[in-house]
C-alpha cells in the first residue's frame, strides 16, 4: 500500500472495514449518498441516490452496493466518496485502514510537522537567553562607542550583569573594555 495508491483500491481495502456492524449507522450512510447525489459533476444519479437510501433493504446490503457501484465508476467517483465521509464521520475516516497505512511515516521524507514543532519548542528560557545577549551586545556597542565616556560605569554594570553569558565570554568583554578605557 503505498501513497500513490488509486481511491478505488483504496475503497476495495477499505470495504469490509465500512461494512462491519455498527461502524455507519443509516443517517450517516443517507448522508453520503445525498452528498454525492448533489456533488457537481453529479456522482449519483437520482435514481441511483434512491436505490441507496431504500429503507426496504437492510444497512449492510445497501452500504456494500454503493461501494461496489463507486468502484465500478471509478477512482473520481471513489474520491468523492472519500470526502463525503471525511465530511460526515470524520473519526471514521480516520480510523480506516487505507489511511493509518498512509500515515505511517517515509524515514526518507522529512516530517515538516515535527520540524516546525522543533522549531518552535524553545521555551521562555531560551527567549530570555537570546534577549539578555542581544541587550548585553547592545550595551557592550554603546559603551565601545568612542563618542561615549561612560566606560567606567559600564564596566561595573557587564562585571555585575545578570546577563546569562559564560565567564569566558564575559572576560574577553571586560578586557576590551579596559583596553578601550586605556586608550
Amino acid at each position: 500500500m503505498g501513497q500513490d495508491q488509486s481511491y478505488s483500491h483504496r475503497l476495495q481495502h477499505d470495504m469490509y472495514f465500512l461494512t462491519s456492524t455498527s461502524r455507519l449507522n443509516e443517517q450517516v450512510v443517507d448522508k453520503i449518498v445525498l452528498q454525492l447525489n448533489r456533488v457537481y459533476p453529479q456522482i449519483l444519479t437520482n435514481e441511483e441516490a434512491e436505490k441507496f437510501r431504500n429503507p426496504k433493504a437492510s444497512l449492510h446490503t445497501r452500504l456494500s452496493d454503493l461501494l461496489k457501484h463507486l468502484q465500478k465508476k471509478g477512482d473520481r467517483h471513489c474520491q468523492e466518496f472519500y470526502r463525503a465521509l471525511q465530511i460526515n464521520a470524520e473519526q471514521l475516516f480516520n480510523d480506516l485502514p487505507s489511511r493509518k497505512i498512509l500515515k505511517t511515516p517515509d524515514p526518507t521524507e522529512i516530517d515538516t510537522d515535527k520540524e516546525q514543532y522543533m522549531l518552535n519548542d524553545r521555551g521562555p528560557v531560551f527567549f530570555l537567553a537570546c534577549f539578555s545577549m542581544a541587550a548585553g551586545l547592545a550595551l557592550f556597542w554603546y559603551c565601545c562607542n568612542s563618542e561615549t565616556q561612560v566606560t567606567g560605569r559600564a564596566r561595573r554594570i557587564l562585571g555585575f550583569s545578570p546577563i546569562i553569558i559564560g565567564r569566558h565570554v564575559r572576560n574577553i568583554c571586560m578586557l576590551y573594555l579596559e583596553d578601550m578605557s586605556r586608550n
